[in-house]
């Protein structure tokens, strides 16, 4: 996996109740095709060696024997390229551990015990073993074959893997008001793992689901949890064998459950982003320090291998998919309309005043407004919608800008910026048939002042359009079409847009949908060059490349601080099909030349909405010199 990831295994396996070396021989089958398919890090579920169901078994001596005996033997299995983690009961001083057990480069390297014992219901672990909250001992051993070793048991070490680290907690530790992994994670831990053995209860699964996202999400943390399943004593209970990798609040993989044969879920971790979310959350690092320092055991790296990434990699990150799209849809919109119903509220305004083109962007913006007037419960006439037909405006987008205005029921009129744009050349000295960036430019302010102007009259204000793509491209004129009084799509990417119209326009009558729907499938255009019989000389996406790739790289960029390299590495594995390495390269340096260079219009942006993870707002979410250099992240 490249560099920045940790490749992680949850895995459950049949139990041979109190057969421990049969149990020994499932986890070394296991072991052994997880190297193979380049697993860094493999957790198994809790007491997996003895079974967890043993009961007053687990205080036999040759119990606790055989299953230590039988550890070391796993131990010897392992080399640098993946570390293990199985359960077993530990014995010191006739004190009995529900312990955890780290494996890595032949031998034990430490003994994690479990902190909170369920003792209730169908649970009563304290009839055998005692708490591992204050536990710190030194835990000697002679491998096979003779060598001496030592370990320590106690529940706060984290593993060094070089490029990760990881603590364990288990089963009991999760479900608690504090777990231990919360310590863990603020002390460094990037991945929590827990061995667990928890029953199948109607219901139980979606709460366990919703645990382990919430606390890999609060903690900006990988989190793999490995759940004992089918050969565990079903005299009372049943065992699922439910195995997940999260990150961040998302089920990376997840097995499937109630299998003879286990289940296995494994994932690769991002570890790089884990890392940079938790830097930007500045609340994280204010979490006090524990009573003791943690114990920190390093080992040599973990090898990366050189193979591909085990992630599911949403080409549209930015867009809802799924059954709740609709659902984040209708909340996006509502902060939209929130945000401008409360500024209409706040300065006393009951007039509003947008420019329509027919395009994607002010469709939004004025189906937005609509919704806001209907709620606030004004008359749709207090919209001001103003068609500006200039050099460039095709005769299929001003079509539909008519259409719109006429059926959403607003207040329309119709302002031509050719004579006025023909004049302002004159008094420059522009010739008028070079369509150069003045022309393109001039036709844009023009637009802006005349909105600006009847905002005025009408004692209203300018509604923005631009979106969130064109602010990180800078795909937009200086105080022209990028200035206004609020925008409401000021942090709604263009591939956003696009499904927003869509959903908006189901909101309305089938008219209005019909005039959305021939919107969406109009090609994107500034409109700033000539026609030529009527068809269209300028396609945004031919002149900066496809938004779905530049979205892409924005959403990476902002959401995990990528470099160059691991944004094409990325790309070419979620367009895998789509775009060829030297295409996605090419758009990429476009991408990355224009977000650096194009700062000093995003510091001047108006207010609006944050609806999202990222935003490129100068009072909130990006602070960047408008004189940065872009050739670190050019070099790739």
């Amino acid at each position: 996996m490249p560099k920045g990831f940790a490749r992680v295994a949850a895995v459950s396996l049949p139990v041979h109740l109190g057969d421990v070396s049969a149990n020994e021989q499932e986890i070394r089958n296991a072991m052994e095709s997880l190297r193979r398919q380049g697993v860094q890090l493999a957790v198994f579920p809790e007491l997996c060696l003895t079974g967890y169901t043993l009961g007053d078994l687990l205080l036999q001596p040759l119990v606790q024997a055989a299953s230590w005996e039988s550890m070391l033997r796993i131990a010897r299995e392992t080399d640098g390229s993946m570390a293990v983690v199985i359960g077993l009961p530990v014995n010191v001083r006739s004190r009995l551990y529900n312990c955890a057990a780290v494996l890595y480069g032949g031998r034990p390297i430490g003994f994690v015990p479990k902190t909170y014992l369920p003792n209730g219901n169908e649970f009563y672990e304290t009839r055998w073993f005692v708490s591992g909250a204050e536990a710190d001992e030194v835990l000697s051993y002679v491998l096979p074959g003779g060598e001496s070793c030592s370990a320590l048991l106690r529940p706060d070490q984290l593993f060094d893997l070089g490029g990760f680290t990881f603590g364990v907690e288990i089963c009991e530790d999760l479900w608690t008001p504090i777990p231990p992994s919360c310590q863990l994670a603020v002390d460094g831990a990037d991945v929590i793992v827990n061995p667990s053995a928890s029953n199948a209860l109607v219901s139980k699964h979606q709460y366990r689901r919703e645990l382990l996202s919430q606390q890999s999400g609060r903690l900006y943390a990988g989190y793999a949890y490995a759940g004992a399943g089918f050969g565990e004593s079903t005299s009372d209970l049943v065992f699922d064998g439910y195995t997940a990798v999260y990150e961040s609040g998302r089920a990376l993989s997840e097995g499937q459950r109630f299998q003879q044969k286990g289940g296995t879920a494994i994932a690769d971790i991002d570890v790089q982003r884990l890392r940079y979310q938790r830097q930007r959350n500045g609340s994280f690092h204010q979490m006090p320090a524990g009573k003791r320092k943690p114990a920190m055991i390093g080992v040599s790296p973990i090898s990366d291998a050189s193979l591909p990434l085990l992630r599911r990699l949403d080409p549209l990150p930015f867009v809802p998919q799924g059954t709740d799209a609709d659902g984040r849809l209708e909340e996006i919109v509502h902060i939209q309309m929130t945000g401008l119903m409360s500024r209409l509220a706040a300065i006393h305004c009951q007039h509003l005043v947008v420019g329509v083109s027919g395009g994607l962007d002010s469709t939004l913006a004025l189906l937005v407004a609509a919704r806001a007037y209907d709620e606030l419960g004004l008359d749709r006439s207090g919209i001001h919608a103003i068609t500006m037909p200039g050099m460039g405006t095709g005769a299929r987008t001003k079509s539909n800008a008519d259409l719109l205005m006429e059926k959403l029921r607003v207040s329309s009129s119709e302002i031509a910026i050719g004579p006025a744009v023909k004049q302002h050349f004159a008094d420059i000295g522009q010739d008028e048939n070079v369509h150069d960036v003045t022309y393109e430019n001039s036709q844009a302010r023009e637009r802006t002042q005349i909105l600006m102007d009847y905002a005025n009259k009408v004692g209203g204000i300018v509604l923005g359009t631009g979106d969130l793509s064109e602010a990180a491209l800078g795909f937009c004129t200086y105080n022209g079409d990028h200035m206004s009084m609020y925008n409401v799509n000021c942090s709604v990417p263009k591939t956003l847009v696009k499904s927003l119209v869509g959903y908006l326009s189901r909101c309305f009558d089938e008219t209005v949908a019909a005039i959305c729907q021939d919107v969406i499938d109009t090609p994107i255009s500034p409109e700033l060059l000539p026609t030529s019989q009527g068809e269209l000389q300028q396609r945004t996406e031919d002149i900066l490349g496809d938004y779905a790739l530049h979205d892409f790289f924005l959403y990476h960029l902002m959401d995990s601080g990528a470099s160059a390299g691991k944004l094409k590495m990325l790309a070419m594995q979620a367009f895998h099909g789509v775009y060829g390495e030297a295409r996605v390269e090419a758009q990429l340096k476009t991408f990355l030349r224009r977000f650096f260079a194009q700062q000093f219009k995003r510091n001047c942006v108006p207010d609006g909405p944050k609806v999202g993870s990222v935003s490129l707002s100068p009072r909130g979410d990006w602070r960047m010199p408008s004189d940065m250099q872009a050739g670190m992240w050019l070099d790739f």
